[in-house]
C-alpha cells in the first residue's frame, strides 16, 4: 500500500486566527477564509487572480479553475465555503465543503470517509473481541477445545485493592455531631456504667422528679346522681341452701345426762 501524506488529509486538522473572530460576517468570510496561514486555502484558485487584480467575485462565473464560495451562512457563528472546479458559467463540480464554527475552520468529511471510519471502527472492536476470546482457548488432544477462565479470576484476587483515601472531616461536621451526640445523652441518659472495660456493668440511678397527681373534680350532679343501669335479660336467681350445723360429735352417755340435768334445772 502507498503510504499516505498527514498534509494531504485535511481532515484532523482544524485553523483558526483569533483576530478575525470578533469581526467576522457574511461579507469579510472569504477574506478571512484567504488567509496565507489557512491550510485549506488553494493559492492556485481563481479568487487569489481576482483579488490581486482586484476585481469583484462577480467576475467567477465568466472563469474556469478552482475557486471558492459561500454556500451558507448562519450568522454570526456558522459559515459554510464550498471548493468547487468551474467549467462553465452554468456548470460546477463540487470539490470540497469547509465549514467555520466560531472562527474556527474544519473540512468537512466526504461519504467515504465516514464510511470506512466507521468500518474500521466496528472491525477493530470484533477483532479485539476475536483476540480476547482466543486468549482463554485451549486444547489437547485427549480433550479436545475448552475454555480456561481460571488464571484470569486468581490474577484479579492475588491484585492487591487500592484503598480509597478518606477524607478528613471539617470543624463544622465535628462540632455538629458532637452536639447532637450531646443532645441524645440528655434526652436518653444511660441506665448502666463501666468504669473499666472487662467488669461488670454498674446501674445508674437516675432521678425523676416527683410527678404532681392531677385530680380530676367531677361536678356535683355527676357524683351524687348515677345514671340507672339499663334493663337487661332476667337472670335466674341463685338457689340457697340452708346452713346445716355441723355434725355432732359422739359423746358420751355420762356427758349426755348432765346436760339434760342442766337443762332442767335452768328451766
Amino acid at each position: 500500500m502507498a503510504s499516505v501524506d498527514l498534509r494531504d488529509n485535511l481532515l484532523g486538522i482544524s485553523w483558526v486566527d483569533s483576530g478575525w473572530v470578533p469581526i467576522l460576517n457574511p461579507s469579510n468570510v472569504l477574506e478571512y477564509f484567504s488567509e496565507r496561514s489557512n491550510p485549506f486555502y488553494d493559492r492556485t484558485c481563481n479568487n487569489e487572480v481576482v483579488k490581486m487584480q482586484r476585481l469583484t467575485l462577480d467576475h467567477l462565473n465568466q472563469m474556469v479553475g478552482v475557486e471558492y464560495i459561500l454556500l451558507h451562512a448562519q450568522e454570526p457563528i456558522l459559515y459554510i465555503i464550498r471548493k468547487q472546479q468551474r467549467q462553465s458559467p452554468t456548470q460546477v463540480i463540487p470539490l470540497a465543503d469547509f465549514y467555520i464554527i466560531a472562527g474556527v475552520v474544519y473540512q468537512a468529511p466526504d461519504l467515504g470517509s465516514v464510511i470506512s471510519s466507521r468500518v474500521l471502527s466496528a472491525v477493530h472492536g470484533i477483532q479485539s473481541a476475536f483476540d480476547e476470546a482466543m486468549s482463554f482457548c485451549r486444547y489437547h488432544p485427549s480433550k479436545g477445545y475448552w475454555w480456561h477462565f481460571k488464571e484470569q479470576e486468581e490474577k484479579e484476587r492475588v491484585k492487591p485493592k487500592s484503598k480509597r483515601k478518606e477524607e478528613p472531616s471539617s470543624l463544622f461536621q465535628r462540632q455538629r455531631v458532637d452536639t447532637l451526640l450531646l443532645d441524645l445523652r440528655n434526652k436518653f441518659p444511660p441506665t448502666f456504667y463501666q468504669s473499666k472495660p472487662g467488669e461488670k456493668p454498674v446501674p445508674v440511678e437516675v432521678k425523676k422528679e416527683p410527678e404532681v397527681p392531677v385530680e380530676t373534680v367531677k361536678p356535683p350532679e355527676e357524683r351524687e346522681t348515677k345514671p340507672p343501669a339499663p334493663p337487661g335479660p332476667a337472670r335466674p336467681a341463685p338457689q340457697t341452701t340452708p346452713n346445716k350445723p355441723p355434725p355432732e360429735k359422739p359423746t358420751n352417755n355420762c356427758n349426755v345426762a348432765g346436760l339434760m340435768w342442766a337443762v332442767l334445772c335452768t328451766s
